[in-house]
């Protein structure tokens, strides 16, 4: 049996985004779920992309991945237009519209690990349809580490399968909406006890500006977001943070609490680096230095 290529493997989607937010406008700039977080991931661990584009998928785009060590043995490329998205946030940028979305070839996407990935030992799949999750979780081998995401559409449309991706995963990732409408429960606790319920043994909820909450069945963790005086972008913030969140995790090598909640520092700061731009263009210009010096001013911050 070969020997993994990768230390974690991410699964999601890959689009081109037109975003407008009150101050700007940027057309055809890349995005998607695993863009996102693949990125993040490769500042700490060997990364590994699963995902679709079209044959239109610029060159440059791609190479920004190659630029980050990004391993794309995943990336399928198929006949036809990549899947794109475009929409506008609100003044408070917290609320977006979305103007259109063309699934193009993801809607037929079928994501295949390569078998290289099938042994790695940490797993994030994106937020896809569950369907998809459960297949991924076909292929993989001995997981040590599985986060999953999900989203309100596949809550409201497919809550079948993806209670049962809940219960082959570590951990589940959902926004504090999110955990609300899967429950029916108002606050948070109750929640998350619910979700806990369902096998995972940590429930991560984000509540973006206000950073996040992880849960067990015996504690509570909490993690303010990074104060920004400015940001441009909140896209992709999520998944930026797990990204980091995993990709510091795998290079750990661990997964009891703690290194999971060191963990989400990292994931934090990555997601605060992450607004500061639109897509990927402040991630390209990060380095080591400059990430460990805001990790450890979060934890400064928080110091007692």
């Amino acid at each position: 049996m070969p020997k993994s290529s990768v230390d974690l493997t991410i699964v999601g989607s890959i689009g081109i985004d037109t975003i407008e937010t009150p101050t700007e406008k940027q057309e055809e700039i890349l995005g998607g779920s695993a863009s996102y977080a693949c990125a993040a991931a490769s500042f700490f661990t060997h990364t590994g992309m699963v995902g679709v584009v079209g044959t239109d998928f610029p060159v440059a785009f791609r190479q920004t991945w190659e630029d980050m060590s990004i391993d794309l043995k995943g990336l399928q490329v198929i006949e036809g237009k990549t899947f794109r998205w475009s929409g506008v946030y609100e003044d408070n940028m917290d609320n977006r519209r979305t103007l259109s979305t063309d699934l193009n070839v993801f809607e037929t996407f079928s994501p295949e690990l390569p078998e290289v990935y099938r042994d790695a030992p940490y797993l994030f799949l994106g937020n896809i349809h569950p369907a998809l999750q459960l297949h991924v979780l076909e292929q993989i081998r001995d997981p040590k580490f599985i986060l999953i995401d999900t989203m309100d559409l596949w809550i409201n449309i497919d809550k079948e399968n993806l209670i049962k991706v809940i219960g082959k995963c570590h951990m589940l990732t959902l926004n504090e909406s999110e955990a609300q409408l899967f429950t029916g429960e108002l606050t948070l606790n109750k929640a998350a006890q619910q979700l806990l319920k369902l096998g995972p043994e940590y429930v991560l909820i984000k509540k973006g500006g206000n950073g996040s909450m992880l849960f067990t069945q015996d504690d509570i963790f909490l993690l303010h977001a990074y104060p920004l005086d400015h940001f441009k972008d909140p896209t992709g913030a999520g998944d930026t943070f797990a990204g980091g969140l995993m990709g510091a995790l795998a290079a750990s090598g661990k997964t009891d609490k703690e290194s999971i909640r060191q963990a989400m520092l990292q994931g934090s700061v990555m997601a605060s680096f992450g607004v500061e731009e639109f897509s990927l263009e402040r991630l390209k210009q990060l380095d080591h230095k400059t990430i460990h010096e805001r990790v450890a001013t979060l934890k400064e911050m928080g110091r007692i």
